[in-house]
């Protein structure tokens, strides 16, 4: 009888850590991301850095990340925080917003995918790989990839329903059987490969700076002909400042991302094993933290781009300057 008496105490104070966290917490965590997102766009489109194709990538990556703000941890703090949830009423404004936070949920980690492809090109220490690294590309792969993306995650837009659980209790979500399985073991690929990327793509990167330090001192020869040095590596302290930038943004969300997704791999192993009120409540409470959790990548990465990057600490002086 105290067990089940110390397990309910448990969760009673978990559901309000919960409550107050995105009473209180998101809103914070809110207007941290949307001054990061904003400060960051500014930066990345002033003159210094916007020829720089690594910088177009960061506008979009920024860009999804504001839109994932608005349209994910805002409703999480409507819903779970103060109980009010349009969504569960309307069935347009249901899909669109589920669309939404899918679409830019996938847009973010896509985007820091093709600064890393972007970062091993510009630091290889072959001229010709080098040179593939450009604005042209950039726009390219950020128009052909946000249209696939965006039509392949159509999909949210009919098969999300106004799920009833209870008696006037009405849950905005994937509807239930075979969609809801694809969509489950979808979000585990998708946590899963990005990660997989982003780590991969980083360290090799961080192989090239190492390779190129190693031979900086030899002369390289340019296509035409003439012996350059240094100056035929384009990784100036500018892209290695970038680099830094980047890997710090993927530190921070492979870190935040992993633990949601060993809860995404832990639904679906025990998803037919039989589970208790508590279990099942548990769980629930669970899931809302991970959702905190990776919110947070999407809100920090002006922070640590001013830990790491000199150039971009006197961009933001110049921004004040000017204001």
């Amino acid at each position: 009888m105290s067990n089940e008496s110390s397990s309910s105490n448990t969760i009673i104070a978990m559901r309000l850590v919960e409550k107050y966290l995105y009473q209180f917490g998101c809103p914070v965590l809110m207007l941290i991301g949307t001054i990061s997102c904003i400060l960051n766009l500014i930066i990345f489109t002033q003159k210094t850095l916007r020829k720089n194709p690594c910088s177009l990538y960061f506008i979009g990556y920024n860009l999804a990340n504001f839109l994932y703000i608005y349209s994910s941890l805002l409703s999480l703090t409507l819903g779970v925080g103060y109980n009010i949830d349009p969504s569960a009423y309307n069935l347009i404004i249901c899909r669109l917003r589920l669309y939404a936070v899918i679409l830019f949920n996938c847009l973010s980690p896509f985007y820091m995918i093709l600064a890393s492809i972007d970062r091993i090109l510009i630091t290889s220490p072959n001229a010709l790989t080098r040179k593939r690294s450009n604005r042209r590309l950039a726009y390219i792969c950020i128009l052909v990839g946000t249209c696939f993306w965006m039509v392949f995650h159509s999909h949210a837009l009919i098969a999300t329903n106004i799920i009833q659980l209870a008696p006037n209790y009405f849950l905005c979500y994937f509807s239930p059987g075979v969609y809801f399985v694809f969509v489950s073991y979808y979000s585990i690929m998708k946590e899963l490969v990005a990660l997989l990327l982003l780590t991969i793509f980083g360290l090799w990167s961080i192989k090239n700076i190492r390779s190129m330090r190693r031979v900086r001192a030899a002369p390289d020869i340019s296509l035409s002909g003439t012996a350059v040095g240094d100056n035929a590596y384009s990784t100036s302290s500018k892209d290695r400042q970038l680099v830094l930038m980047l890997l710090m943004d993927i530190t921070i969300y492979g870190l935040f991302s992993f633990m949601y997704a060993i809860f995404l791999m832990y639904q679906q192993i025990t998803q037919n094993a039989i589970k208790n009120a508590e279990q099942i409540e548990m769980e629930s409470i669970i899931q809302y933290l991970c959702l905190f959790g990776i919110g947070i990548p999407f809100c920090t990465g002006c922070y640590t781009n001013l830990i790491v990057s000199k150039t971009f600490r006197h961009e933001v002086k110049k921004v004040f300057t000017w204001i």
